[in-house]
């Protein structure tokens, strides 16, 4: 073929292209008259709800199995000092979707059916992932639960996604006939759809079916696939529970019922894995795994060595398990004790694509750590923040933290108080109220808390 070619290329061309290994593409742009480009990356960001940070393998569980999740960590990076921007749903999956702080685009708290029970908005100015990544040329979508929103005009397909396939509201009162409140949220694009089975087994099929789809397409995809799992109800299917009653005939009750479901919801992201490598695409796609908060203690969940759980800001309610894996980019194997969190995506993903991220957004990009480069630390004070209903009455609490300092409110009712990560990692010794770093992080927080005033977030009437 190359001898074929000759003729069309100048000896001094041919010559360039031998010394660069490179004839047969110097050959073909020559012949075709395009360029051979590097093909920009798939993007899949898989978000799991409520997983607790010590409830998978390859973060120390050994009481249940998830070798798919594993697998991601083993062939890519395992982050140890990951957080969630919020210890419960709504606003992690803001900050994830905008690179921004939850309170500064109106989602301080969780997003609800009924408004006096609702307490966030999402800002119509904030400029979410997929519309960002636009630019790159990108066909965007979302399997499974949204949070962000129940009408118009916060819905998938109005703020960016191309494909919306999936649940628009918090939690499912039951995995197999998807209702909150007796309604139905279950959507396809803007269509009320009635599916039947498992919600687990319906978000991973429709998200293989999206891969075969784009896998025949020229243009890269962005999959982001949220599972309802392991929220409650702990609703396992029948055959996973007795797999782990089986394995384990003394597990607790409620334990087996978690294990079952985690289990479960690890064999729907091995499907997605494997559609990925069986469609020829594993290989040019970073896939992003991470939990949107910690893991609900009563249930039976484990957050391994930390403090309390879901909707605590003590660290077992916002430090979360998160992996990554991007094969030829990311060393497989690998591991990071930077601090990021969940907004830190945003410019990542990003990043990867090719895209510059909107200019007001708090996220920084950990592309360079996740390949395996040296990257300086942000010196940034990092926020959470919690409104909620219920016992703490539509109040707000509050986490600061710099470096590793750490200043706390788990409620509203409750002090703040100052705790020194680096030599008491449980949380178990508040220094005193006139120490300096309690003043700085105080401080810091009454300034961003101005900040976030700024920002309605009540859905209008």
């Amino acid at each position: 073929m190359i001898k074929a070619m000759w003729k069309d290329c100048s000896r001094r061309e041919f010559l360039k292209a031998a010394a660069l290994g490179t004839v047969a593409a110097a050959l073909e742009k020559r012949v075709s008259g395009k360029e051979n480009k590097v093909a920009k990356p798939n993007v899949v960001v898989i978000l799991v709800d409520d997983l607790g940070y010590g409830d998978l393998g390859c973060f120390g569980a050994d009481d249940l199995r998830t070798p798919h999740v594993d697998s991601i960590a083993a062939d890519g990076i395992r982050f140890s000092r990951f957080y969630s921007n919020c210890p419960v749903c709504s606003p992690t999956r803001a900050s994830l979707l905008t690179g921004r702080y939850p309170d500064l685009v109106g989602v301080p708290g969780v997003i609800r059916t009924h408004r006096e029970n609702s307490w966030g908005f999402l800002s119509q100015e904030a400029i979410l992932l997929p519309q960002a990544i636009k630019a790159g040329g990108y066909h965007t979508a979302l399997v499974g639960k949204w949070h962000l929103g129940l009408e118009s005009p916060n819905t998938p397909t109005e703020r960016g996604f191309d494909t919306f396939h999936g649940f628009l509201g918090d939690m499912m009162d039951d995995y197999y006939t998807h209702k909150r409140h007796d309604i139905n949220y279950m959507r396809k694009q803007e269509e009320e759809i009635h599916p039947e089975g498992h919600a687990t087994d319906l978000f991973t099929q429709w998200a293989v079916d999206y891969i075969g789809e784009r896998a025949r397409k020229e243009e890269p995809f962005f999959l982001y696939l949220a599972y309802n799992a392991p929220h409650t109800p702990i609703q396992p299917p029948e055959e996973w529970l007795e797999r782990v009653k089986e394995r384990d005939p003394r597990m607790d009750q409620n334990r087996a019922k978690l294990a079952a479901l985690i289990e479960h919801m690890d064999n729907g992201v091995g499907r997605v894995k494997a559609a990925l490598n069986e469609r020829g695409i594993l290989e040019n796609t970073l896939l992003l795994f991470v939990s949107d908060n910690g893991g609900q203690l009563n249930i039976g969940a484990s957050n391994g060595e930390l403090k309390r759980g879901k909707g605590d800001m003590f660290e077992g309610g916002i430090k979360v398990p998160m992996c990554a894996q991007w094969p030829g980019k990311i060393p497989p194997g690998s591991q990071s004790e930077r601090v990021a969190l969940t907004m830190d995506l945003f410019a990542t993903v990003c990043e990867a694509c090719g895209v510059d991220p909107p200019e007001k957004i708090e996220g920084r990009s950990i592309l360079a750590t996740l390949q395996g480069a040296k990257q300086p630390e942000e010196n940034r004070t990092l926020f959470w923040v919690r409104r909620e209903g219920n016992h703490y009455g539509g109040r707000a609490y509050y986490a600061a933290r710099h470096e590793n300092w750490k200043l706390l409110q788990n409620s509203p009712f409750e002090p703040l108080e100052l705790y020194d990560l680096a030599s008491d990692p449980h949380e178990d010794n508040p220094l005193p109220k006139n120490h300096d770093m309690h003043r700085k992080l105080f401080d810091d927080l009454r300034n961003h808390v101005n900040d976030s005033g700024m920002v309605p977030w009540q859905r209008p009437d």
